[in-house]
């Protein structure tokens, strides 16, 4: 099982692929700014670096290359308003065109615990972010 892991609550955006609980690649990348344009395009660098490292170990072992991924884990804050919306908004998009459980979790552990979970075949449906606090809204003029 192919498991995507994503954590985009700092300026440095981070990116893991794990595989039935053991991991196959980590990837960061500073995203300030710049996560809208970037994320896309990091995790199709780090889906098609897995599938070439699995291709030549194919040729080893008789193993076949994963189609697409299992599952996705994501990292729900506390952290940035624009960066846990953007990661979660394309984590949550992923999950759903390719019809795969999404789970998001926080806490010192959260990778690992999301992994676990769904390596028991939970599913959030709709990973939402934490953000530890109400949201600061300017009032209306009156």
């Amino acid at each position: 099982m192919i498991i995507l892991g994503l954590k985009t609550d700092q300026p440095t955006a981070e990116l893991w692929l794990y595989e039935d609980g053991k991991k196959l690649q980590y990837q960061e990348w500073s995203a300030h700014l710049k996560l809208a344009e970037t994320i896309n395009s990091e995790i199709d660098k780090i889906l098609n670096l897995v599938n070439k490292l699995l291709d030549e170990s194919s040729n080893l072992n008789g193993a076949s290359k994963p189609q697409r991924l299992d599952g996705i884990v994501a990292f729900k804050g506390p952290g940035s308003f624009t960066g846990l919306r953007i990661g979660l908004t394309v984590a949550n998009a992923l999950a759903y065109a390719n019809q795969i459980p999404i789970v998001a979790r926080t806490g010192k552990n959260w990778l690992q615990t999301g992994i676990d979970d769904i390596l028991l075949g939970k599913d959030d449906k709709v990973a939402m972010p934490f953000y530890d606090r109400p949201a600061a809204t300017t009032p209306p003029k009156n």
